[in-house]
């Protein structure tokens, strides 16, 4: 069975959507309500009370239908029963409703009486859906609503079957059952009296059942049009017709009324419909019963004594005589029939007779028509009512004897009333004032008859068209008047028929020609001009007082201006223009005092209309009105004890209060405020602000706003006409004039005197200057305005509904919220000068917090969604100024009420299905717009409130429960779980996303909502994700609103997830569930940790091509991506296309090119922060600047080129609308983007650990990205987006070697987990490398785009710089290889000849576009800033390194890119910059150069630095000025900011001394490889010319203090003695003391002891301290290459101990290096057994216990990888990986020390073999001495004896431990150990 909800939601959604419904709409609302058929046809039809039921519950245990069984406790059983008593329900239906009530509401913590109030609200709701389903079906049917005719014709069969089973009988008696005091109705007297309804309000149950029985009365109607009615039914509704009647003497209810009214008119409907129907095809349902007819006839003229009921009947009558005149028309038409029978046309005119004779049509006009019950009933309902008034009408006045009735009636209405004058000779009487009332309230049928033609005419004009029978009604109606009640309803009459184009243009022609003896338009204007005359022959002849005014020639004039103001106002804008050429004769009246208030405000509001007509009148009418009209003069009021004035003008404000007031009628002031503010409105100079009007204002605000409560209304519509017209110019001041500085500083220190002089003070100030000072002083017009408002939006809401003025206090609530929002709009920047005698409206309202309340409830003012947009901007304006807002109101006890009024504002909003253009306008958007911007102020705030936050504890341990109250929480919620209607509720699903994703990163709602989102229930991430995210975009062309909110709801529905991706708490297991099932989605749920084993690594290992290519379905990742590659829409200003004329095409660039700042600024941004063109203030810009420039041609005058103008302003404002949508587009596009690109970051960033086949997915989304920038269609923007992901996904793949895989699940990893840097194959590395070349080619580019193209090139040249780690030794690559792989496939030489073919494979991608990507490059490295010159020179470094044939070389070669990059090194200079972030640009671009160059000299060789050195590249870098400047430390940034914008301090050596210093060490290469002595020597010239050009550089190193040197110290101080271990043993000099600095700190760093070299001993095995051994150890290679160079090459030899030279070295000694040689054995032995130990356990890393493992992890200090959760296969692969560290470092320190003990063995060998301990023979060379003999003899025994044990160590050392065959250095060592056993036995 189908649920009352789900009904109304599938009819609704397929026949009240926008959109025609989809076929499956279709199927699925013929399904469901085919289903739904037995609930409809015994509709409200539940299953009572059963004894056996009520003993089931009572048992505490009840089976539901389709669920199991229900425990209750005594509470719900009570509250079960209670239902049960109160409803007639059945009590296991009264249980289920218990229950549904706990699933939507909750009922944990609510109060009994609470509980049973949802209970009974559900049951209500149900019922109510029930039956507005019904009623959407039938109105679907009856009204044409633009559905598909197969649709309508299957609903209408439906509805037909339904009603032929019985469904308006059971209409009919609901409408009867529910109206009694029982429990199946109104309730009992024991029932509980309220329920709480679905938004949580707690309403009346009377009140509900009585709005049931109402729409059941429109079904009744509605159903009638569908199958028309019997006579049972006719019966049944007229007795229940004279029930309802019969009640409403007791009652103002306006629902019974409007439940009377649908009886009342279903009788009508079925009547004429059914007498309507007597065509051939059809007979008469009625006719066919003769008793029935008979019977009725009897019925309906039976006599009544309650005057309410007889009137229902006597319209009841008059339908019953249509019905027989519509049978008799159709019988007449028939040959078969015979004629009327005379008896029923004695019916007929037995009925006309009582009908006329009662006045049935005043009965019509004052009790239905008129009343507000009537007016404010169901729209739709009301055009039918019309219609079929309209048809009753038409039949009744086409039949003769209805015609003869008219007739007679006429005529009897002509000789009763008294005859007028108008137009004839005119005679002053005084006639007697009670004979005319006496005669104005005679029944007169026919003056009704006319008035009710046109009330019907008036509300629907267009049922005028073809209506023939009407105007031959207004031809006879219209002859022989005889007197003005007549003639005034006739032309009353004829305004209505004018209310259309068509219908004011017949009458025009009607008055114009002579269809009518007296009734003409020569008739009214003659008639004024003969009054003025005489009025003014009077006055200045005998000057006496005027004679009195006839009234009824005053109110004739008065109909005739109606009709007036009706033609002009409905005719044709340019036919009308010459219908009325002088319209003097309207103003001549206007001044005398005696003619009447109300003649004069028609004559006004008559001029007023002449307005439309065209802009010249307006000039016309201000001169006659300052001509005739009465003067506005504001006098002073008397002081105490002064004269009043003697002389009495006779003005506007004495009419007002002598003449108006008295009577308590104000017409004449009405119109006159009316006419002043038409005029104003139309006035385009604002240079004064104002200051014209001040007389005007004067009287506005001083005589009629100010004393208005005080005043008198005979009238109360009077009352509010007044008030809104002073209101409406007010709202004009304050919105059309702003106050200048000026204005304020001239009005700031004038105080506010007394009354007296109020009036001059009035004269200096401005209307808005004036009405500020009121609204922050808190005087009268402030005050009236809040008493308007102060009664509350309850009252206002009643009375709008229950009295014919409510429409016009709407209004008047209306304008006064309105003027208190521009009022706020305004202070601030007035209070700032006026403190402290004015304050902000705020403070003034803060004065009393029930104005503020008052203010702030009429959100709930649901009848007009004008005052609700105004409340929620007030309330927006309140909330960012008063702190404290939200607990004042909770204080006041309003704080829930306005929640609940909120919600139910905004769920209207969503469900009422209506688009508003305007988006400041929508109600929706507001609440939503206030909820966003609230969400940073001080807690608690608004949001907080009207989002059900608890604040009374902290906002961040709130527990959001939006089921368990109702507030705008739980509406957006269900907003956006349904996303109905998007085409109008694309901003509320696109505000309601956004909403979302600022309260979550908000940090004190982050927590609430984020639990709230994560909670299964709502599965909010999954479900929009699969619907919202990845649907197809709607077209351009057919709704660009809903494709650019749509794309901005994809946005912030992605950002969303990456918010629940980045901060959600994985501790939480809501949390993580929904983290992983949000990464599957995205990236495919066999992405979410596969099993990751040896075979499926090796697929990437395999050159099929597996990798990278994909393996996998699209994932919904790229297919988002997809959804945003379209080309984005044209944003230019490209304006010219559509303004041809030149000039005008300036006025629209000064226009376009004014700064926001500007007064007349054409800019705004939207509530998106788009920078949009304001159309309005465009066009109102480009006007005032053209009639500026050109005053003539501005004016009128000149028609034709005005034409022109307007039609160039138009084709630009539609140029300015289209730009305005394509900046959106273009913008929504963006910000989409730019969601999808943070949730893949954060998804790659944070949670790549979770997925499996990590690398496939980087490859995918990295070449998704990069395909997408390279498209054509992809904008600039979109590209740098697009590509700052692809850089994320390369730094993520390079970073994949360090990340445990992450399906380790298996009971080993394998060793290839560890070593294998690039899983992806060669196939997918080159298609990344084409496309990354191929965007950065693209057409549209900038430097900032191609900078960020340029480090993803970088690092996927990183990335395939080796497949293999490059520091794990092949040794143990090789054994890895063997324990990963049981086939002999895969081994290194494979996977190294795949790196070769990637690498010649890159090289040749890259030379394919070599040209242009050089060229781009090249700019970029000369011409760019300099940070794109970095970043180029790096390009053009990775260029170098892929090159195996010198082509790049040659290419910058041949392009004098060398030579240049060669002078830039040169001409640096540390002054280049005039701050130090310029300079430090620059520094960064020169070591870029100087890095080129490096790898210019590094990747060729001996050819490179032979290039290089021939283009005296030292030379260059020596002149460099860049190298004594860092030197010297000038470069010094001591500047706080700017430090605090690095946020790092650069090391100024690493940046370019030690770059220089590489260079020149490359190029010393050259001196080792060259065979040529000449340049061998001129390379060590140069080099040695370099070292004296910057002693400082090599001195600074060499005195270094060791101890306390850094990394980048150390670097320096290698590569110095580097260089100089090359060189300098070819200088045959020292003057620059290199040789002593060199021996100096040869003696620093031998004579340490090992603890100073080996970071293992200290207990230090960080990486960082092992790097620190190895550079220490490099320079201890540097030192003993250049000694091994002394003595080998120079013959230096050394003293065995220490002693100082004769030239005042002091060189190091054979002692000092024998101990230096036992240390380095020590550290030999050292880090061969630590490379063996760990490469022992990396082979039985499986076998390890996780405690075993913890503690290798422990000693290679990988704490910081390892967290609690982590198994034991994670750790493994941790401990793994550092070992592999270890490995590498220990491989790279053996291979550092043994060359090192060689040349130590070396240097010892050959003083042996040069010297003995024997006394030196001839012939031989002495060692450097001052010892004796035996003191040599003595050292050399002892020098024997230290190296003995250490050449012992050597020996032992083990091949298989240190990785290196040892045969020639065991030769080595066994040579020099014979010299010393020989040596120390001599």
């Amino acid at each position: 069975m189908v649920s009352p909800k789900q009904l109304l939601s599938t009819i609704e959604s397929a026949l009240l959507d926008s959109t025609p419904p989809s076929p499956a709409k279709k199927i699925e609302l013929v399904h469901v309500i085919r289903r739904s058929k037995n609930s409809l046809q015994n509709l409200l039809s539940f299953p009572v009370p059963r004894g056996s039921d009520r003993a089931e519950v009572e048992s505490r245990e009840v089976r539901l239908p389709e669920l199991a069984i229900v425990q209750l406790d005594e509470q719900d059983v009570q509250i079960a029963l209670k239902l049960s008593d109160d409803l007639h329900l059945n009590e296991i239906e009264c249980v289920r409703l218990l229950v549904s009530a706990n699933q939507e509401w909750g009922f944990l913590g609510r109060e009994p009486v609470e509980i049973l109030r949802l209970a009974a609200g559900l049951w209500y709701t149900e019922r109510r859906d029930l039956i507005t389903a019904l009623y959407t079906l039938l109105r679907a049917v009856v009204l044409d609503q633009g559905l598909e005719e197969d649709l309508v014709g299957d609903v209408q069969k439906y509805l037909e079957d339904l009603i032929s089973s019985g469904l308006r009988e059971r209409l009919i008696s609901l409408i009867k059952v529910l109206s009694r005091e029982e429990p199946a109705g109104l309730g009992g007297p024991s029932a509980e009296r309220f329920v709480i309804d679905s938004r949580g309000a707690l309403v009346e149950r009377r009140a509900v059942v009585t709005r049931e029985r109402l729409v059941l009365a429109h079904c009744l109607v509605l159903s009638v049009l569908v199958v028309r009615a019997g006579p049972k039914d006719i019966k049944d509704i007229f007795s229940a017709l004279k029930d309802v009647a019969a009640e409403l003497s007791s009652t103002t209810d306006a629902l019974k009324y409007q439940i009377a009214y649908g009886l009342l008119f279903s009788l009508l409907v079925a009547f004429i419909s059914d007498g309507l129907s007597t065509v051939p095809e059809k007979v008469s349902v009625l006719s066919q019963d003769a008793s029935f007819r008979r019977e009725f006839q009897g019925v309906v003229m039976t006599a009544t004594n309650d005057p309410i009921v007889a009137g229902f009947v006597d319209c009841v009558r008059v339908a019953w005589a249509v019905h027989l005149i519509l049978l008799q028309d159709g019988l007449s038409g028939r040959e078969t029939v015979l004629s009327a029978s005379s008896s029923d046309l004695q019916n007929i005119s037995s009925c006309l007779d009582v009908v006329f004779s009662n006045d049935v049509f005043s009965f019509l006009l004052n009790n239905i028509l008129r009343t507000a019950a009537y007016q404010n009933d169901d729209e739709d309902m009301l055009y039918v009512y019309n219609g079929y008034l309209h048809k009753l009408i038409s039949c009744l006045l086409s039949h003769p004897l209805a015609r003869d009735k008219v007739k007679e009636v006429k005529e009897r209405a002509m000789t009763v009333l008294s005859p007028y004058r108008l137009g004839g000779q005119i005679e002053f009487t005084h006639e007697n004032p009670k004979s005319e009332q006496a005669l104005e309230t005679t029944p007169l049928p026919f003056v009704s008859l006319l008035e009710f033609v046109s009330e019907i005419y008036e509300k629907e004009p267009e049922l005028l068209s073809g209506n023939d029978v009407i105007w031959t009604f207004v031809n006879y109606a219209g002859e022989d008047h005889s007197n003005f009640r007549t003639l005034a309803a006739f032309l009353k009459m004829l305004a209505s028929l004018a209310s259309t184009e068509e219908g004011a243009a017949r009458v025009f022609e009607l008055l114009q020609g002579k269809s009518f003896r007296s009734v003409s338009w020569g008739t009214l204007f003659d008639c004024l001009s003969i009054y003025a005359d005489k009025f003014k022959q009077s006055f200045e002849g005998s000057g006496s007082a005027l004679p009195e005014f006839p009234e009824g020639d005053a109110k004739a004039l008065v109909a005739y201006l109606f009709v007036l103001k009706k033609v002009v106002k409905n005719g044709n804008p340019l036919e009308r223009r010459n219908w009325f050429p002088d319209i003097k004769p309207l103003f001549r009246l206007l001044s005398y005092e005696n003619v009447p208030p109300y003649l004069k405000g028609s004559l006004r509001d008559c001029i007023a209309a002449f307005l439309q007509v065209s802009p010249l009148l307006t000039d016309i009418i201000w001169t006659y009105l300052e001509q005739y009209d009465l003067p506005v003069v504001v006098r002073p009021q008397a002081s105490n004890g002064s004269q009043a004035m003697s002389t009495q003008v006779y003005d506007m404000q004495y009419e007002l209060n002598e003449v108006e007031a008295r009577r308590e009628y104000y017409p004449s002031t009405i119109s006159f405020i009316n006419l002043l503010n038409a005029l104003i409105s139309e006035d385009s100079d604002l240079s004064d602000r104002g200051l014209r009007y001040i007389g005007i204002f004067g009287f506005i605000y001083d005589h009629v706003f100010g004393p208005f409560p005080q005043r008198g209304y005979a009238d109360p519509c009077e009352k509010w006409q007044l008030v809104v017209s002073c209101l409406q110019h007010f709202r004009m001041m304050l919105s059309r004039y702003d106050v200048k500085d000026e204005d304020v500083d001239s009005t700031a220190d004038r105080p506010e005197i007394s009354t007296a002089s109020q009036p001059a003070h009035l004269q200096k100030q401005l209307p808005v200057v004036v009405l500020m000072k009121d609204f922050m002083s808190g005087k009268t017009a402030f005050r009236n305005i809040l008493s308007i408002l102060s009664p509350g939006v309850n009252a206002i809401i009643n009375e709008r509904t229950s009295q014919s003025y409510g429409e016009t206090l709407e209004k008047a609530v209306h304008l006064s919220l309105e003027i208190i929002m521009l009022a706020l709009e305004k202070d601030l920047a007035l209070a700032d000068h006026w403190r402290p005698l004015y304050q902000p409206l705020d403070v003034i309202l803060s004065q009393d917090h029930n104005l503020i309340i008052a203010i702030l409830e009429y959100v709930r003012y649901d009848l007009q969604p004008l005052i609700q947009q105004c409340s929620v901007k007030i309330m927006s304006s309140l909330s960012s100024r008063i702190v404290g807002l939200a607990q004042l109101l909770v204080k006041s006890h309003a704080g829930s009420s306005l929640i609940e009024d909120y919600a139910a504002c905004l769920e209207l909003r969503a469900h009422d299905g209506i688009y508003i253009e305007n988006n400041s306008d929508d109600p929706g958007v507001l609440i939503m717009q206030l909820l966003i911007d609230n969400i940073g102020r001080p807690a608690p705030n608004i949001t907080h409130l009207l989002l059900q936050f608890d604040l009374d504890a902290p906002i961040e341990r709130t527990v959001l429960q939006p089921r368990f109250h109702y507030s705008c929480l739980r509406v957006i919620l269900d907003i956006l779980d349904k996303l109905l209607k998007p085409e109008v509720n694309g901003l509320l699903h696109e505000f309601g996303f956004q909403l979302l994703y600022e309260l979550c990163v908000d940090p004190l709602t982050c927590g609430p909502v984020m639990d709230l989102l994560s909670n299964k229930r709502y599965q909010f991430f999954l479900k929009h994700l699969d619907t919202v995210a990845v649907a197809s975009l709607p077209k351009r062309n057919s709704s660009q609103a809903l494709r650019i909110s749509s794309l901005h709801q994809r946005a912030w529905l992605l950002k969303l997830l990456a918010v629940e991706l980045h901060t959600g708490d994985m501790m939480s297991p809501s949390h993580k569930e929904v983290s992983c099932s949000i990464l599957a989605d995205i990236f495919g749920r066999d992405m979410l940790e596969p099993d990751r084993n040896v075979a499926h690594t090796a697929s990437f290992l395999s050159g099929s091509e597996n990798a990278g290519t994909g393996t996998i379905s699209k994932s919904k990742v790229l297919q988002l991506l997809e959804v945003i590659q379209f080309r984005s829409p044209d944003v230019s200003m490209k304006y010219s296309e559509v303004v041809s004329n030149p000039k005008f095409r300036i006025l629209v660039e000064n226009s376009l090119r004014e700064t926001l700042t500007a007064k007349d600024a054409v800019y705004y941004y939207s509530e998106r922060g788009d920078r949009l063109i304001d159309l309005a203030s465009l066009r109102d810009n480009l006007w005032q600047k053209y009639n500026i420039i050109s005053p003539q041609q501005g004016s009128l005058s000149n028609e034709d080129k005005l034409s022109d103008v307007r039609e160039m302003i138009q084709q630009l404002l539609r140029w300015a609308w289209r730009y305005n949508r394509n900046l959106e587009e273009q913008a929504a596009q963006l910000h989409m983007l730019t969601g999808w690109g943070q949730i893949v970051e954060i998804s790659l960033s944070r949670r790549l650990s979770s997925l499996g086949n990590r690398s496939e997915i980087l490859f995918q989304v990295l070449n998704a990205s990069l395909s997408a920038s390279a498209s054509p269609d992809c904008s600039l923007k979109m590209a740098l987006l697009l590509t700052q992901v692809a850089t994320t996904c390369m730094a993520k793949l390079r970073d994949e070697r360090f990340l445990a895989p992450g399906g380790l699940v298996s009971d080993a990893i394998t060793s290839l987990d560890v070593i294998m840097l690039k899983p992806l194959s060669n196939g997918a590395c080159l298609s990344i490398l084409l496309k990354l070349i191929m965007a950065i080619l693209r057409n549209e580019s900038s430097e900032t785009l191609r900078r960020r193209q340029y480090a993803l090139l970088l690092g996927y040249f990183r990335y395939c710089q080796h497949m293999l780690d490059p520091g794990v030794p092949r040794r143990l690559l090789q054994s890895l290889f063997a324990s990963g792989q049981e086939n002999d496939e895969t081994d290194i030489n494979r996977v190294e000849k795949e790196q070769v073919e990637l690498e010649r494979s890159n090289f040749a991608t890259l030379r394919k576009e070599a040209q242009a990507m050089l060229d781009l490059v090249i700019k970029d490295a000369t011409q760019g800033s300099e940070s794109g010159k970095t970043i180029a020179h790096y390009v053009l470094d990775a260029f170098i390194n892929v090159d195996h044939e010198k082509f790049f070389l040659n290419q910058l070669q041949s392009r004098g890119f060398l030579r240049s990059c060669l002078t830039s090194i040169s001409n640096f200079s540390h002054q280049d910059g005039s701050r130090p972030i310029e300079l430090l640009q620059r520094a960064c671009t020169l070591e870029a150069e100087l890095a080129l160059l490096l790898r210019i000299s590094h990747r060729y060789g001996t050819a490179g630095a032979q290039v290089l050195f021939s283009m005296g590249v030292l030379e260059q870098i020596g002149s460099c000025k860049a190298l004594s400047t860092f030197v010297k430390g000038n470069f010094r940034r001591t500047e706080a900011r700017f430090v605090k914008e690095l946020a790092a301090d650069v090391d100024r050596q690493q940046m370019i001394v030690a770059p220089i210093l590489r260079l020149v060490l490359s190029l010393t290469s050259l001196i080792d490889t060259t065979d040529f002595l000449e340049v061998k020597n001129k390379v060590v010239r140069e080099v040695l010319e370099f070292v004296k050009s910057h002693p400082s550089v090599f001195d600074r190193a060499l005195l270094a203090d060791l101890s306390e040197a850094d990394e980048s110290t150390m670097e320096i101080i290698n590569l110095v003695v580097a260089i100089l271990s090359k060189v300098w043993p070819y200088e045959e000099n020292d003057e620059h003391g290199i040789i002593q600095g060199l021996f100096r700190l040869t003696h620093d760093v031998f004579s340490r002891d090992s603890e100073f070299f080996s970071a293992v001993l200290l207990g230090n095995s960080l990486p960082s301290a092992r790097c620190k051994e190895l550079n220490k150890f490099r320079l201890c290679f540097s030192l003993t290459s250049y000694l091994y160079s002394l003595v080998t090459k120079n013959s230096l030899r050394l003293q065995v101990s220490h002693a100082s030279s004769s030239m005042g070295w002091q060189q190091p000694s054979l002692q000092l290096l024998l101990n230096f040689l036992s240390t380095i054995t020590g550290s030999l032995e050292r880090a061969a057994e630590e490379k063996s130990s760990f490469f022992n356990k990396i082979q039985d890393i499986n076998e390890l216990s996780r405690q075993e493992v913890d503690e290798i992890i422990s000693i290679i200090a990988e704490k910081d990888h390892v967290s609690s959760s982590d198994n034991t296969n994670r750790r493994r692969y941790i401990a793994m990986v550092g070992m592999c560290r270890i490995v590498s470092y220990c491989d790279q320190l053996v291979t550092l020390l043994l060359p090192m003990a060689e040349h130590l063995l070396n240097v010892v060998l050959i003083h042996f073999q040069d010297t003995s301990v024997m006394p030196p023979t001839s012939g031989t060379i002495k060692m450097i001495t001052n010892t004796s003999d035996a003191g040599l003899k003595d050292s050399a025994a002892s020098l024997c004896g230290m190296l003995i044990p250490t050449l012992e160590r050597l020996k032992l050392l083990s091949e298989e431990k240190t990785g290196h065959n040892l045969k020639v250095f065991r030769r080595l060592v066994g040579a020099v150990k014979e010299f010393a056993i020989r040596a120390e036995s001599l």
